[in-house]
C-alpha cells in the first residue's frame, strides 16, 4: 500500500512544537477552529494541552512502538503520531494507510494493526516507521449500510477479538442478525458469532484490567414518545456472552419501548445498563486509567467517556468527557473532566470522540470537530 507523509498535516503539527516543551495552552487556539474561538477546562491540577492536530480524528490505539494512531474515518486513512523528543507534543505525523472504507476502531495484537471498517477487519503489518506494507488482509466481514455505520474492534482478555455492529435504523428489528451487536472471532477471523446483542450502537469498547470483562458505551434511541429530549438514557455496559441488552423492544432498565408495548415479558429477561449517562449525550470512546501515572493513583481504576454530544435537544448536552467512578469493578457514577467544546448557547466548535491512555501515562482526547487531539496530565 502507498505510504506518504501528509505534508499539511505535519506542518500544522510543528507549528505546534515552536510552543516549548508543554505544548500550546488550549484557550490560544481560536485559529484552529475556523475563527469559532473556545476554552477547554480540566480540573484544578491538570494541565491540558495540544498533542497533534489531525482533521477528523476519531479513534485512537498505542502500538507496541509507543507511537499512537489514530483514524481519519471520513478521509480514509489513518496516521501515526510520535513523541520522540518526549515533550507532550507529537513531533511527527506519517499517514500508515489510505483509501480505506471508513476505517474507524483500532486494536493491536501480536504487533499487526487490525482496522474496522464499514463491512470487514483489516489486518496490517506495519514496518519500523509505522507504515502499512503489503496489502491489508481481510480477517472478518460483517453486514454494511444503512445507519450507524462506523465499527469498533478490540481483542479481550481471552484473546479474542470483538467487533461491535451498530443498528441499521433508529428502532426496527433487523434482518441482518449482526446488527445491533457485538460480535467474537477467532484473531484470524474464525469461529464468528454474536457474542452479545440489543446494543443499538455500542460504539466504545474497552477490556477492565484485573477482571478481563468488556465495557461498552450504547448510544440508544432517539425520538422516544412523548419525552424524546430526556429519554432514553445513553448506557454503559457490563457485557455477557448471550447478554441481551434490550434494544429494539426495551430501554433503560427493562422498560419496554412504545412501538413494542407487550415486550413485557421479553424485556424483564434483558439486562439493565450497569451505569445510565444523560439521553443524547451520544457517549463514544471509553478508557481505563489503570496506566495512567500521569494522573492521580485514587484515579486509577476509574475510567474516562467521551461524550460526543447530542443533536436532537432544544438544550444540547454532551460534547465533554467525564470520569466514571468505579468501585469494587463496577461503575457507580460519573462527573465533569473536560468541558468547554459547547458554549452557553449550545453552539459548539468541537466535539470529543475518544480517549486513549498513551505511553507517557498522560490521557489524549481526539476531537474531530477542531481536527485536534489533545493532553491531559496531572500538573507537576
Amino acid at each position: 500500500m502507498r505510504t506518504t507523509v501528509l505534508a499539511a498535516v505535519v506542518a500544522a503539527v510543528m507549528s505546534n512544537c515552536s510552543a516549548g516543551a508543554g505544548g500550546q495552552s488550549v484557550p490560544a487556539f481560536a485559529a484552529d477552529t475556523a475563527g469559532a474561538g473556545g476554552v477547554l477546562v480540566a480540573p484544578p491540577g491538570f494541565v491540558l494541552t495540544r498533542y497533534a492536530r489531525v482533521p477528523d480524528a476519531r479513534f485512537m490505539a498505542l502500538g507496541p512502538d509507543g507511537a499512537v494512531y489514530v483514524s481519519a474515518t471520513d478521509a480514509g486513512r489513518i496516521v501515526r503520531l510520535t513523541d520522540r523528543q518526549h515533550r507532550g507534543v507529537a513531533d511527527s505525523v506519517t499517514i500508515v494507510a489510505s483509501g480505506l472504507d471508513l476505517p474507524h476502531g483500532l486494536a493491536f495484537h501480536d504487533g499487526a494493526l487490525y482496522v474496522a471498517t464499514h463491512e470487514a477487519v483489516l489486518r496490517l503489518v506495519l514496518d519500523a516507521d509505522g507504515r502499512a506494507t503489503g496489502t491489508p488482509a481481510v480477517v472478518a466481514r460483517y453486514s454494511g449500510g444503512g445507519g450507524h455505520r462506523t465499527r469498533t474492534v478490540v481483542f479481550g482478555a481471552d484473546g479474542g477479538m470483538y467487533v461491535s455492529i451498530g443498528s441499521s435504523c433508529n428502532l426496527c428489528v433487523e434482518t441482518d442478525s449482526d446488527r445491533a451487536t457485538i460480535l467474537r472471532f477467532d484473531p484470524d477471523g474464525s469461529h464468528g458469532r454474536v457474542y452479545a446483542r440489543g446494543l443499538r450502537n455500542a460504539v466504545g469498547l474497552a477490556v477492565q484490567p484485573g477482571t478481563g470483562a468488556l465495557w461498552a458505551t450504547q448510544n440508544e434511541r432517539d425520538n422516544l414518545p412523548p419525552d424524546h429530549e430526556d429519554l432514553p438514557p445513553d448506557e454503559l455496559n457490563i457485557v455477557r456472552d448471550g447478554g441481551d441488552y434490550g434494544w429494539p423492544y426495551c430501554y433503560g432498565d427493562r422498560i419496554p419501548n412504545p412501538e413494542y408495548r407487550d415486550s413485557t415479558r421479553r424485556c424483564a429477561s434483558t439486562i439493565p445498563p450497569a451505569l445510565a449517562f444523560q439521553a443524547h449525550s451520544a457517549a463514544l470512546g471509553i478508557t481505563f486509567l489503570d496506566r495512567a501515572m500521569a494522573f492521580p493513583a485514587t484515579w486509577r481504576g476509574d475510567a474516562l467517556v467521551a461524550f460526543h454530544g447530542s443533536w436532537d435537544r432544544t438544550i444540547p448536552t454532551g460534547a465533554k468527557v467525564v470520569r466514571v467512578h468505579v468501585d469494587g469493578g463496577v461503575p457507580t457514577s460519573y462527573s465533569d473532566f473536560v468541558t468547554g467544546w459547547q458554549r452557553h448557547d449550545g453552539s459548539r466548535w468541537g466535539r470529543p470522540v475518544d480517549v486513549l491512555v498513551a505511553a507517557d501515562g498522560a490521557v489524549l482526547i481526539s476531537d474531530d470537530g477542531a481536527g485536534m487531539i489533545y493532553r491531559v496530565a496531572a500538573a507537576s
